[in-house]
């Protein structure tokens, strides 16, 4: 990369991170930041195996979070390759509201997150104040409606999703 730092994944309560790793005793060579307070648990290669084995759900569960992994990885990857950073806030509002958002009383989406503009120009690969520019172009186009820095209230996803 070219120094800038690019976000992956956002986690909330009940995520892990670095489990994969386990799956072949390989060194986690990414790097995490807590937004808000947060408890962490460790679990070592031979404690994993022995859960693994004789719990079968939760391998079920774990490779179901690693296709999980992979859809967002594809939609990362998509969202950065695109030049047009209209498309890039979309994908990033689209994916924001499929992991985060919350059915609003009128019928649309309600983000209320713990990043700021910065951490969403990163993680949709593009500067931050690009990022507040088309928010607020997409405000203005009655697509969306900005409440305060961290919430956000999309009116009608499917008119988005048709926007890419």
């Amino acid at each position: 990369m070219d120094g800038k730092e690019q976000i992956l994944y956002i986690l909330s309560e009940g995520d892990f991170i670095g489990a994969f790793n386990l799956l072949k005793e390989d060194e986690f060579d990414f790097s995490a930041v807590a937004l808000e307070n947060t408890q962490i648990s460790t679990l070592e290669k031979s404690s994993f195996d022995k859960v693994m084995i004789s719990n079968p759900e939760i391998t079920l569960k774990i490779f179901e979070k690693a296709y999980e992994r992979i859809i967002k990885a594809e939609s990362l990857v998509q969202r950065l390759s695109s030049s047009n950073p209209d498309a890039k806030v979309i994908g990033l509002l689209i994916d924001l509201a499929a992991d985060f958002g919350k059915p609003d009383d009128e019928g649309g989406v309600m983000l209320e997150l713990t990043i700021n503009r910065e951490e969403m120009g990163s993680y949709a690969g593009i500067a931050r104040e690009t990022m507040s520019r088309k928010l607020q172009l997409f405000d203005e186009m009655g697509l969306i409606k900005l409440l305060g820095v961290k919430k956000i209230l999309i009116y009608d996803l499917d008119k988005l999703k048709a926007m890419i």
